[in-house]
């Protein structure tokens, strides 16, 4: 088959190593293949930077000027203001877990934190916590019917007494985006902030914490094509505000180091340097010559394009199919929906099925995905939970049509596999 993507493909692979070993990778959102820049950025850091930041030597200076470039690379990632709105940490869940922390001087008994059923627990468990110090936890539900969330439905939750929304930009079961500039716009008109968990948006769409206004925003590196690594944005008045969780003497205006106890991993938070030299390679294949930011985007805009496709031909096969239920739209309408797919088929143990897909050496995953409360709110527990493929743009049409194939054999029962009972 031709290739119609608009990047361009044996470029893009030939930039992750780990493409190399025979697999199919549809695992991309448990964790995706990391660049060869990001590992080449890492081990510069460690053959030549490899101190403690902080001291007047020559070498200490430039460990420090590399974490302030790692910094500068996320900002112009996220679109944010300023470096120092940039937090890293080991991984979205320690972020939020921290977030939560540093948020207990400006939160009282009888103050309200909403989340959402749709998150994925990272986004849910921190602030669920709180509750043992008197803050009230209400539940923003999922319309079963549209698996949207309404702002109808959060409405009547909010009161005088909210003082955070926790949401996900895009649930990492439904894969359909959530409308966070519209969320973000009716949680402050009523005096809230909104926090949002973007591990399962931000490798497939470009990130403006500026135009969605978003007042705290964090996603995984190791989704994103770094290493096992996290970040978190917030708006730099409110950062200040926030308690210190490192030592006594890192007062409320050492921002964003009181957030990073024991200081950041500086070779991980390097490597985002590396993310981002390969997002501004790819903007300029695409014919973009201005900004580092504007290559972003434009890089973003054919990945979008390229899992767009992808997206089509599974869902397509899937639709096909009558035995199969398909978690989520069952179209791409609009490009509202990422390349992350669940579906389950009936009478069919999802465990069994997606271990057969360890002989076609196809990576894929099955279960509820640590989005356990919405698996159990839309009754999808039984039977192994559900089978997901979740792709990137570094994915092709032949892997799809590869998966698909192998589907068809051993569904057909050419594996043998038992029906579940």
């Amino acid at each position: 088959m031709a290739n119609t993507s608009p990047l361009n493909l044996d470029f893009v692979r030939s930039q992750f190593p780990g493409l190399d070993r025979g697999w199919t990778f549809f695992d991309n959102a448990g964790g995706s293949q990391i660049l060869k820049g990001a590992v080449e950025r890492i081990n510069t850091f460690l053959i030549d930077k490899n101190v403690q930041i902080g001291g007047s030597y020559e070498v200490s200076q430039a460990a420090a000027s590399a974490l302030y470039e790692a910094r500068t690379a996320a900002m112009h990632l996220v679109n944010a203001s300023r470096p120092e709105e940039i937090v890293f940490g080991s991984s979205t869940t320690a972020l939020l877990q921290n977030l939560a922390r540093a948020m207990q001087s400006q939160l009282a008994p009888g103050d309200e934190i909403i989340v959402t059923v749709a998150d994925h627990e990272s986004n849910i468990g921190p602030w669920d916590r709180l509750q043992e110090r008197g803050i009230v936890l209400k539940v923003w539900p999922l319309n079963k019917e549209s698996l949207t969330l309404d702002l109808a439905d959060l409405e009547p939750l909010m009161s005088e007494r909210t003082r955070l929304v926790c949401v996900t930009h895009c649930s990492n079961i439904l894969g359909s985006i959530n409308p966070i500039r519209q969320i973000a716009d009716f949680v402050h008109v009523r005096g809230a902030k909104i926090c949002v968990d973007a591990v399962a948006y931000a490798p497939h769409r470009a990130v403006d914490v500026q135009a969605f206004d978003v007042d705290y925003y964090v996603f995984s590196l190791y989704k994103t094509y770094g290493p096992h690594y996290a970040l978190m944005y917030g708006k730099y008045d409110l950062l200040l505000e926030l308690d210190t969780l490192y030592h006594y003497f890192y007062g409320k205006d050492k921002v964003p180091g009181k957030l990073e106890p024991g200081n950041p991993n500086y070779e991980l938070a390097y490597s985002t340097c590396g993310i981002v030299d390969y997002l501004t390679t790819l903007g300029e294949q695409a014919g973009e010559t201005g900004t580092v930011r504007q290559k972003i985007v434009a890089a973003y805009a054919a990945i979008t394009e390229q899992e767009n496709a992808l997206s089509e031909r599974l869902l397509a096969y899937l639709r096909s199919r009558n035995d199969c239920h398909i978690v989520g739209q069952s179209f791409n309408r609009g490009g509202n929906r990422v390349p992350t797919i669940a579906f389950r088929f009936v009478g069919r143990d999802a465990g069994e099925l997606c271990k057969a897909m360890d002989s076609e050496k196809i990576a894929m995953r099955f279960g509820d995905f640590h989005s356990r409360r919405l698996a159990e709110y839309l009754g999808l527990t039984d039977h192994g939970g559900m089978l997901r493929v979740s792709m990137v743009h570094y994915n092709t049409i032949e892997e799809v049509d590869r998966f698909t194939a192998a589907l068809d054999r051993i569904l057909s029962g050419e594996a043998g596999l038992a029906k579940a009972s």
